[in-house]
């Protein structure tokens, strides 16, 4: 009977505490429940599982000309088809021709410094893991109108010269 006793024993400040306790808890649920209703949904509406005909590929540019970027620091797009080439742990292709030792035997551009220095910028002998896999950041061009409008305009068209050549 003690467990009854101390439930008796509640003061009045304490059952408007308790009380006032439960009466915030269920208007934040009823508020909470009332937002998901009203808010609305940031993805649109829910997809149908229709298919539709798939978009056909891209033809891709591939006559060797280097394009002009489209942002600064942009990586240089791969102007060649690389349709079949190994790009995997044990092989490379594009370091066939792009390497170091390889440009001036194939022609190809040398690929940057940058690709032999670690992320703690100490050269190495070899190309740096983490640049290995070229199309992380290198992409074919393909055929295709923008998706977004470039305004970017590049030094040379604002005016500014290369330095050395006034």
């Amino acid at each position: 009977m003690r467990g009854q006793d101390s439930f008796r024993r509640l003061r009045r400040p304490e059952w408007k505490a308790v009380a006032a306790g439960l009466l915030v808890f269920v208007a934040t649920a009823s508020l909470a429940q009332m937002a998901q209703q009203t808010v609305p949904q940031l993805e649109g509406p829910t997809p149908s599982m229709k298919t539709g005909a798939a978009m056909p590929l891209p033809k891709w540019i591939v006559d060797d000309k280097r394009k002009m970027r489209a942002y600064p620091d942009q990586p240089p797009i791969i102007p060649h088809s690389i349709e079949g080439y190994e790009l995997s742990v044990n092989a490379n292709r594009c370091l066939s021709c792009h390497k170091r030792e390889f440009t001036q035997d194939s022609g190809a551009p040398m690929i940057s410094v940058t690709h032999y220095m670690t992320r703690d910028g100490q050269m190495i002998a070899d190309v740096s893991p983490r640049r290995y896999f070229c199309t992380a950041c290198h992409v074919p061009q393909a055929d295709t109108p923008p998706l977004v409008p470039s305004e970017f305009k590049d030094m040379s068209e604002l005016g500014f010269k290369p330095a050395g050549s006034e």
